[in-house]
């Protein structure tokens, strides 16, 4: 048996980091990891080839030389992955699905020859029996959530590293909390299930054998689900075995807020080689945190929450959102006031969206107000939803926003604000010295000669040569990063203005 996997293509998007990824070469920011461990799950007999057509070309031979094509997709790649099935339609080989996209949405891939929905280690042997036996069916599902514990190591052997800038794994899947907008219940479950120590290490292993050295995200929804089990297992485990390896990955996760009310888990996580963390902040106006069930958010001061944090050593990056229904029209000035007073570099302001299926999704439906599919694009002004506030005031103060945080002085003062307050852990990581130097060369041309935010870009460096010398490499790192969200909204309208650009 021979069985073409295919990863479809991601549109341009805030989290694509298309443009900031040519300053190191690099085609994708990270592999797709589902596939590789599915991989890892198929008969050792058969013959497996990946094809993520984020770094590579998807051609016909390839698919018509295969008996099936599996294909894994998030929403955001609804289009491609239509394509990519059409044309394996159109070419006569079967496909086999399964992933966020087709979980939540099986009824719009009838054509899909079988779908494998849910998490595969529950339903992919079930399939792979009655493929033996030549009685697959046309969709298998589960009503509940697998011991992770049990998944496989991915399979790296299929994957060409240097086409990507960081790696992945993960640690657990599901979230203690449901806020009214997420998916993440609805897909992994309520309860965090979590693997062991000595699983998380090996997998770690596996990746370090593999020849990895550099960034490796921890995808878990929230890193910090089952905070006494980090404690007294995991941080020590991969502490220790960071430090017999010479500390080579740096790593980031996501997290909840309550993140800052644990000093000892914050120093752990920094001791573990944890450099970021992504934060759902969402909104600094209270009624609309109660609104959407964001209560570990609520009664407290996200600005000093979000400084602890760095201070201990991590970086923080933030996920907001506006167009909740009780939003007043006061909520965009405030949104940019926090983002550049708490110095998140990297920030990411997205319009109320209702995935399928979730509880927003299903009020909003009741409500007659869910106007289109769900694009997974949740940096589009494309929403799905009909805002409270009128459509004309949510892109205008959406605009708004964007345009007084990533225009080139805003953003400067905002990544020196963070690099003031920043404390980094004197751990040394290893990073490929290589793609650093090639990054600051290239920004040197891009940034500091072609342009037109150039007085910023060396304001920027000079400030940090001056004052943090050490987090020089950072600080070309974010300029970089400043370039490439400019660069993906593409509004033409990032202008200097000093009414518009809040001070740091």
């Amino acid at each position: 048996m021979r069985v073409l996997m295919v990863y479809p293509e991601y549109p341009e998007t805030f989290w694509s980091f298309k443009h900031a990824l040519k300053f190191v070469s690099k085609k994708a920011a990270y592999p797709p990891l589902g596939l590789m461990t599915v991989a890892a799950m198929l008969p050792k007999e058969w013959e497996k080839e990946l094809i993520d057509m984020n770094t590579d070309i998807l051609r016909d031979e390839d698919i018509e030389k295969s008996d099936y094509v599996m294909i894994s997709s998030m929403d955001i790649q609804f289009d491609s992955a239509k394509k990519v099935i059409q044309r394996c339609r159109d070419l006569g080989v079967k496909t086999i699905a399964g992933g966020p996209l087709f979980t939540t949405r099986p009824e719009e891939f009838s054509e899909v020859d079988h779908l494998v929905l849910g998490e595969a280690e529950m339903t992919l042997a079930p399939f792979l029996l009655d493929l033996e036996k030549g009685r697959a069916k046309h969709i298998y599902k589960s009503d509940g959530f697998p011991d992770i514990g049990s998944s496989p190591i991915p399979d790296w052997s299929l994957l060409n590293m240097r086409k990507y800038s960081s790696m992945n794994i993960q640690y657990s899947r599901g979230c203690p909390y449901n806020c009214e907008f997420c998916d993440i219940v609805l897909l992994n479950g309520h309860i965090p299930r979590t693997k062991s120590a000595e699983k998380l290490i090996s997998e770690m292993e596996a990746l370090y054998k593999a020849g990895w050295r550099g960034g490796v995200f921890i995808v878990d929804d929230n890193f910090i689900g089952n905070k006494a089990k980090l404690k007294k297992e995991i941080l020590p485990a991969i502490a220790e075995w960071m430090k017999n390896r010479n500390y080579p990955f740096v790593l980031n996760t996501e997290a909840s807020i309550d993140l800052s009310d644990d000093d000892e888990l914050m120093k752990l996580m920094v001791d573990a080689s944890f450099g970021t963390v992504f934060v759902g902040i969402e909104t600094t106006e209270e009624e609309s945190l109660v609104e959407c069930g964001k209560f570990q958010n609520r009664n407290r001061d996200l600005l000093s929450s979000v400084k602890k944090m760095q201070e201990f050593g991590l970086q923080v990056q933030g996920g907001f959102i506006v167009g909740f229904d009780h939003d007043k029209p006061s909520v965009f000035r405030n949104m940019i006031d926090f983002i550049q007073k708490s110095g998140i570099v990297t920030a990411m302001v997205g319009v109320l969206t209702a995935p399928t299926g979730t509880r927003l999704f299903l009020r909003l439906k009741k409500e007659d107000r869910i106007v289109s599919d769900f694009s997974g694009n949740n940096t589009s002004i494309m929403t799905n939803i009909v805002p409270k506030m009128g459509m004309k005031n949510l892109v205008d103060g959406y605009y708004k926003i964007l345009n007084s945080i990533y225009a080139p002085k805003p953003y400067r003062r905002r990544v020196i604000t963070f690099l003031k307050n920043y404390k980094p852990n004197s751990i040394k990581h290893v990073r490929p010295f290589a793609d650093s130097v090639k990054a600051f060369l290239k920004s040197v041309w891009v940034l500091g000669i072609r342009d037109k935010g150039r007085m910023n870009y060396w304001s920027l460096l000079l400030w940090t040569v001056f004052f943090r010398p050490s987090l020089f490499p950072l600080s070309v790192e974010f300029a970089i990063y400043g370039y490439h969200f400019r660069k993906s909204f593409s509004f033409g309208m990032l202008v200097e203005s000093d009414t518009q650009s809040p001070s740091a």
